[in-house]
This record gives C-alpha cells, structure tokens and sequence, in this order.
C-alpha cells in the first residue's frame, strides 16, 4: 500500500461494532471509519468505500469514489439505488457458498424424509410412518448455477440425489445435468421432486416461478426458495399447496423482511418459513474478503470484477 494511510468510509444504514471490528481487523493498513465521523477532506480523498445498504446520499459527497465494496452477494437495491457510473464490486465468499451448501442439503433432506408429514403427526398425536424413498429416487433441480448453486449441487451429489441444474444461458457442470433458458425451465421443473431457486432477483428473474412455471412440476412436488422471495409468487405458490398440486415449501426469503405477523405464510400448513438465515453472512469471513479485494486495489490499482449491470449481479 501507499505511505500514506488510506481512509476507507464505511457507508451503511446501520454501521455495528462487530463490523467496524472485523474490518479493522482484517486491514489494519487502513483507517476505516463510518461515514458519519468522516471529515470534509477525507471524503474528497475516498477513492474506494465498504458498504452495507448505503445510502445514496452519502456516497453522492465521495467525489473521487471509484467503487465500492458491497458486504452482501445480493446487490439488487444497490444497483437499482446507484447510478450506473459507480462501479459495484459484490460479496464472493467461499464461506457463504459453504453455508447455503448446508442449508440446501439440510432442508432438501427435509422435505425428502418427510419431516412435514411427521411434525404434523405428531401434533395430531399419531404414528402415520410413510414408505422411505432413497436419495437417487429423488431427482433435484437447482435453479441458478453460480457459487452458491454449484456448491449446493456438489453437496447434493455427494448424498447420491440426481441432481440438474438451470441457467439462463449455457453452462455445464460434472454430474449435473444442465438446463438453459425458457424452455430449459419448463423441462427442468417437469422433471424435479424438489426444486431449489437460489436465483438472484433481476428483472428476468422477478415472478419467474409464477402459476405457469409452478404448474410443471410434478403433483406433490417440494419448494425451497432461498435466492429472492419476488422470484416466487407466493399467491401461486399458497393456492397450489392449499389444493395439494405441490407438496410443502420451505421459504427462507420474502418480497417484505421481516415477514409482516398477520402474513398467512405464517400459518400455512404447508409452508416452513425461516427469518432469511439460510446462509448469512460470517462478518469475519466477509471482512477478509473484502479487505483483501481493497487491498489488491491499493497496491495494484486494479478494481475486482465488477457486477454487471446489465444482468444485475
């Protein structure tokens, strides 16, 4: 890095100790300080910031920002809040594809063991044992084959479960049979017993497993959303497990967070709701990523690879 300490702002709706910390503690090179107790001379000199959820207004008083380092994978309000001249460099942290691996497997086996049915048993006070279907009888669909889904997939595989894969456009992986754009899709989701979205929220992707999607798959089919909560229509989804079309959901990720109290996804027999904890962010882990990626950039003037704007991640 250069001789002089560089101030990196941190530029948040809500900036915690534990962030600042882990910050701190990954580039002790820098001084990094909250937006706020920033002086006039050293937001004319920022040339990069760490944000979570900024705010645009903040960032709009850096004027030699170049880019900015986002805590999150997801940057869909980022990129639709920012102008498009401000270049996004996105979270990709191997820790956080670990964690959604986990979380992907874990409730994939819950649906496929039937814990639903079981839990619903039990509060009924009745032994009701159901035949046992083996892994690689249970077909699996990943919509969306990035870090997190190809981590997802490899941890799948290794349970036996036949796994495919869909993308909008061409891709392939070993031992994943690979999908690709509309009719992709419908193919895809005709063929699988769980399907599994960990799809980014773009506008391609907003409603795209709407009636006519959710329609193709298999009677008694499972859902597991932990991408986007708009990439599901959940009014779709709720009628087609009311009427035993589809078998349970489990949804991780909503259009509003936290989900509002009197939301009947609440109370749907068949609908698991999680408070978005499928794979959050490890701030240590995170932080070192995004140190490294600030410091790469101080010693060698290179920006990280940037979110495209065009696809929105």
């Amino acid at each position: 890095m250069t001789a002089t300490v560089p101030v990196i702002p941190f530029v948040a709706r809500e900036v915690t100790p534990e962030w600042l910390a882990a910050l701190r503690t990954a580039l002790p090179e820098a001084r990094i300080v909250p937006f706020a107790e920033t002086t006039a001379a050293e937001r004319a000199a920022a040339r990069v910031a760490v944000v979570a959820n900024p705010e645009p207004a903040e960032l709009a008083e850096l004027p030699a920002l170049e880019w900015v380092q986002s805590l999150w994978a997801g940057v869909e309000r980022i990129v639709a809040e920012l102008p498009e001249s401000l270049k996004v460099v996105r979270l990709v942290d191997p820790q956080l594809a670990l964690s959604m691996a986990e979380a992907v497997l874990a409730w994939t086996l819950y649906l496929h063991r039937d814990m639903p049915h079981y839990a619903a048993a039990q509060a009924r006070v009745e032994w009701s044992p159901r035949p046992m279907r083996l892994a690689q009888e249970r077909p699996i669909a990943i919509l969306g084959l990035g870090h997190l889904g190809r981590a997802a997939a490899r941890a799948l595989l290794a349970q036996d479960f036949p796994v495919m894969g869909w993308t909008r456009t061409p891709t392939e992986m070993e031992g994943v049979e690979t999908f690709h754009g509309p009719e992709g899709l419908a193919e895809i989701l005709s063929r699988a017993e769980i399907a599994v979205s960990l799809l980014p929220l773009t506008p391609e992707t907003r409603g795209l497993l709407g009636a006519e999607a959710l329609d193709k798959l298999p009677k008694g089919a499972g859902l597991i959303n932990f991408g986007r909560g708009p990439v599901v229509d959940v009014a779709a989804l709720a009628e087609r497990l009311s009427d035993g079309r589809l078998g349970h959901a489990v949804l991780d990720v909503f259009a509003v967070e936290p989900l509002p109290a009197d939301d009947p996804l609440w109370r749907h027999p068949s609908v698991t709701v999680l408070p978005h904890i499928s794979a959050p962010t490890h701030k240590a882990s995170a932080a070192a990523i995004a140190a490294g990626n600030v410091r790469h950039y101080f010693e060698t003037g290179e920006i990280p690879a940037l979110v495209d704007r065009t696809r929105g991640y």
